[in-house]
């Protein structure tokens, strides 16, 4: 069943990254959305063309924005052909000499490849317009007209409209980059959760190409993060409002940052990255860069005496493991000892490095950067013991509840309990929470009942099944699993004493008579108790008796031949006599 796209108030998705929903859809509710129900990174709701609009220009946390057109089931691919072609009118979409492209995701077993599916939808669409058209449009991979995106669940097809185009994290102000930066989506989206608005200074110690710095300006600032793209892919759709956009994009003033916005870096190259990609989004004036490693930092060279501090180490494969933990042991020295009153943001990939760190975090939560799986963690540094802090924001009032700050301490406070050696006599439970009921129907406790048994002892998880014979007779004595066969002699007959597998055979000499000593198989050559001899390939090791054989060069020497009363060493060669000089 199709829908109209863009009249009156319609469905739309917006895709995010995991981890982000929940900021997307405070978003989307600032920007005035209505049925607004998160999912799996994605966020559904409803609106108007001036919604679809703001949505583009204004989410700092969305991928894209769609546009679902059409629902439907399918099997199989023909199916799937058959739908798109025969209930969707591809003219109020698209003219033939325009171009459309299709991106698609797949989570099915019955379609497995998600180009495949591309293909028969592309199919679909040509087939289409050779029914009702002279001509068909062409597809194109890169910058397309009208981009369709297809989404299958299971058995589930949906199709809608990509009316963002290119992603919108590609904001438009890079104009250069570092090694390994952090998507401007993901940084926005940190920003939020550390809960950025201009009301502290805020520090990168550790900048690249400045994302962290630009998005934080941006924000103080209240520019739009789509200002700077140069199209959406919805300005090409049939249906496009160039005055409303128009009108969209002026529904916003620049102001003045309260606050200044700090970068460093030890890398020169790193900061000149920086200072083009800011010059480029017009916040320069917010933000002070210089040439600083991070161990630098005292308290007397910090900005300020409370900030924000978000960094992106360098993790990866772009650490070798005898680096993180040094470098992430001065991070974590330099945020106790120079930065105690403010608050600071990690994202890195690696418990090794969190380790090193040596810090106790407040928050915690699982993020992707690209594919790479990290981890957000959030830090309250202070100058002093943790529990003096804590008590010093009791007395204040400004402590936050447990059920307000989330889970995490509640985990934590679990897995101490349930660690290896802690007394359980410690472990205190709600006077007001009653303990559930073993399923035995037994009380829980620790003193033998009367007829022996523990009252805490549970059955066991797996109990042994009865033994059921072929004929499905039931008894409780299971037979061996091998019977063991009873012997039989080379005549049949059947006997218990099973003989020796091996008998030894009487011995007997060369003249046949037996006897019961038998000889040694190899008898000892002479040469001494114990003499074994042996040669060694070193003719160091060699044994006494056999270097009285060598000569003074370790040759062996040749016993000299004897020829008449003369001793001398033969020639090797001599001449033979020809047989005249022998007659003579």
């Amino acid at each position: 069943m199709s829908v109209s796209h863009t009249e009156g108030t319609f469905d739309m998705l917006a895709k995010t990254m995991a981890g982000l929903e929940d900021i997307l859809c405070k978003e989307l509710e600032a920007l005035g959305a209505s049925d607004i129900k998160p999912g799996r990174r994605m966020v559904a709701f409803k609106g108007d063309k001036r919604l679809l609009y703001k949505a583009n220009v204004h989410l700092r946390t969305a991928l894209r924005v769609l546009v679902p057109i059409d629902q439907f089931e399918a099997t199989n691919a023909d199916e799937l052909y058959e739908h798109l072609h025969n209930d969707v009118n591809w003219g109020d979409f698209l003219e033939p000499n325009s171009s459309f492209a299709f991106d698609t995701v797949v989570y099915s077993d019955v379609f497995t490849h998600s180009k495949f599916v591309a293909y028969r939808a592309k199919d679909a669409v040509s087939d289409f317009f050779r029914e009702h058209a002279d001509r068909r449009p062409n597809v194109a991979v890169s910058d397309p007209d009208v981009r369709f995106h297809v989404h299958i669940a299971d058995t589930v097809v949906t199709l809608a409209l990509d009316s963002s185009g290119e992603s919108l994290h590609k904001r438009g102000y890079r104009v250069a980059q570092g090694p390994a930066p952090i998507s401007e989506v993901l940084a926005a989206g940190i920003l939020m959760r550390a809960g950025w608005d201009d009301s502290c200074v805020l520090l990168d110690p550790m900048c690249g190409s400045g994302t962290f710095l630009t998005e934080a300006a941006l924000m103080a600032a209240h520019v739009p993060p789509g200002i700077f793209r140069d199209h959406f892919a919805f300005e090409r759709w049939l249906d496009f409002d160039r005055a409303l956009l128009d009108e969209v994009l002026e529904e916003w003033d620049e102001v003045e940052p309260k606050h200044k916005i700090y970068g460093s870096d030890i890398n020169p190259k790193a900061i000149a990255i920086a200072r083009a990609n800011i010059q480029r989004a017009g916040v320069q004036k917010y933000i002070d860069l210089n040439v600083c490693p991070i161990d630098a930092y005292t308290l007397d060279s910090r900005p300020a005496d409370t900030g924000l501090i978000v960094m992106n180490p360098p993790y990866g494969e772009r650490m070798r493991p005898e680096s993180v933990e040094g470098l992430y042991g001065s991070i974590g020295s330099t945020l106790k000892h120079a930065f105690s009153g403010w608050k600071a943001w990690i994202i890195s990939s690696g418990q090794e490095g969190f380790d090193a760190v040596g810090l106790k975090q407040s928050v915690r939560q699982e993020l992707y950067n690209g594919s790479i799986p990290c981890e957000l963690r959030g830090y309250e540094l202070f100058a002093g013991k943790r529990d003096e802090h804590l008590q010093e924001l009791s007395d204040a009032g400004e402590l936050t509840p447990v059920e307000e700050r989330g889970s995490f301490y509640r985990e934590q406070e679990d897995f101490r309990r349930s660690m290896t050696g802690y007394r359980k006599d410690d472990q205190t439970f709600d006077s007001d929470r009653e303990r559930r009921p073993h399923r035995s129907g037994k009380p829980y406790g620790k003193r033998p009942a009367g007829d022996g048994e523990r009252l805490e002892d549970r059955p066991r998880r797996f109990e042994r099944r009865p033994y059921r014979d072929r004929d499905g007779e039931q008894s409780e004595d299971r037979p061996r699993r091998f019977e063991r066969r009873p012997y039989r002699d080379r005549d049949g007959e059947q006997s218990e004493d099973r003989p020796h597998r091996f008998e030894r055979r009487p011995y007997r000499d060369r003249d046949g008579e037996q006897s019961e000593d038998r000889p040694r198989r190899f008898e000892r050559r002479p040469g001494g108790e114990g003499f074994r001899h042996r040669r060694s390939d070193r003719r160091d090791d060699r044994q006494p008796a056999f270097r009285a054989k060598l000569g003074d060069d370790d040759r062996h020497e040749r016993r000299p031949r004897r020829y008449g009363d003369r001793e001398e060493r033969p020639r090797s060669f001599r001449p033979r006599r020809r047989e005249k000089d022998s007659e003579e």
